[in-house]
């Protein structure tokens, strides 16, 4: 079997309120050339559909005008789950309309794909987190776990558990305990496969996932996946990436295009897994074009600037303008740099002397919130922060996350 991996597709997203959605069109169109190249068997998005619960009616109508291309009336399957970012209800909501074209939707880990025909395919067994999928005639079963937060995993895992110390077991001991049961459904003779939505231990943020783990607790090891499974497909992280640990089984296809000025160092790419029962998956990396760089420009003086704005104002390009002064910027300087070069996103004056505000906020983000609250803590009380107070912080707000996804 043939398998294309890919997610965190993030459509309608914006860069500093610049619509990326042309350069999103363009990805896709050349996906759905790599899927006719490659003669793809089988599609997996690994989440993150769209960039937000509420996506414009444009991304929509591109995701489903792509899902039909994909399609070629039902000859091909692709299996679709929910990320941190997506509205599962409506992400499934097409679900039974999307069966005659071979469209499998999941939303939430207990979500349960109805069976029967798909396009061409079939989908001969289903419950909550796994399906057994027939496509020309070989097996493949797939663990389906999409985005689960707290709430979604304890759904799943405590309808039948009222011990205290079961529900007291940390985040990625529950992962683990899902993938556990849900691995009884493999099979020798079928082919073995993991999709889900999370983020895995030593794994890279590439700059603009929008972080769901708080003070680690969200994060997984690369231990708890089942190890019958032949291929993991995994979203969240657009880095792409083997997840250590895992015999290099579970992979991030990444985003598909450079989301934040620190992904611009490396390759975009989707992945093309082959896969037989009992044996090795073979995973091709098939790098993805950049469709409009980012690019972070940095100048010693003001009239450089304008001058680097002159000479490159034809390139479509983003740009991240730093300008090192020893005054400030004035209102004329600045329209005129963004009359020169149109897409300058930002202008950063690096006042000699002074330590930018921005690098401040930056060494900030790149600290784990349950590090900035200890930090917090320590210098408003002259203590550390007892763990019980720690702990109700970080619930509560993974509650308030969990509520922001709806």
């Amino acid at each position: 079997m043939r398998i294309l991996h890919t997610g965190d597709w993030h459509l309608g997203k914006n860069l500093e309120g610049v619509s990326r959605l042309k350069e999103q069109e363009a990805f896709l169109q050349d996906f759905v050339r790599i899927v006719e190249e490659k003669n793809i068997d089988l599609i997996i998005i690994a989440g993150d559909i769209y960039d937000t619960s509420n996506p414009p009616a444009a991304a929509e109508k591109l995701f489903y005008d792509t899902l039909k291309k994909l399609s070629k009336n039902g000859e091909r399957i692709t299996l679709v789950i929910a990320g941190n970012h997506d509205n599962p209800e409506r992400l499934i909501a097409a679900g039974p309309l999307a069966m005659e074209h071979g469209i499998i939707m999941v939303g939430t880990p207990k979500t349960i794909v109805s069976t029967g025909q798909y396009g061409e395919h079939e989908v001969v067994d289903s419950g909550e987190g796994y399906i057994e999928l027939r496509i020309r005639g070989e097996h493949a079963i797939i663990l389906t776990v999409p985005y689960p937060s707290e709430k979604r995993l304890n759904e799943v895992l405590y309808k039948e558990m009222e011990e205290a110390e079961e529900r007291a077991a940390t985040y990625g001991e529950r992962i683990k305990a899902l993938f556990n049961s849900l691995a009884v459904h493999y099979r020798k003779d079928t082919i073995n496969l993991v999709t889900s939505h999370l983020f895995a231990m030593d794994s890279e943020e590439g700059g603009s996932e929008r972080s769901i783990q708080l003070g680690g607790s969200y994060i997984v090891s690369g231990d708890c996946f089942p190890e019958e499974a032949q291929y993991i497909a995994l979203g969240h992280v657009h880095k792409p990436q083997i997840v250590p640990g895992t015999n290099k089984r579970a992979r991030y296809s990444g985003s598909p295009l450079h989301y934040n000025k620190k992904e611009v160092s490396y390759t975009k790419q989707c992945l093309v897994v082959d896969v037989e029962p009992q044996k090795e998956a073979v995973v091709e990396e098939i790098p993805i074009p950049v469709y409009k760089p980012i690019e972070i420009w940095k100048c010693t003086s003001i009239e450089e600037a304008l001058d680097k704005c002159e000479a490159e104002k034809d390139r479509e390009v983003y740009v991240y303008l730093e300008i090192e002064t020893d005054r400030y910027i004035r209102e004329d300087e600045i329209k005129q740099m963004k009359t020169l070069k149109a897409d300058i996103l930002e202008i950063l004056p690096k006042i000699k002397g002074q330590e930018n505000e921005a690098e401040l906020l930056e060494r900030m983000i790149e600290r784990s919130f349950e590090d900035i609250f200890k930090a917090f803590y320590k210098k408003e009380r002259g203590t550390e922060v007892e763990s019980e107070v720690l702990e109700v912080l970080l619930n509560l707000l993974g509650e308030e996350e969990e509520d922001e996804t709806h």
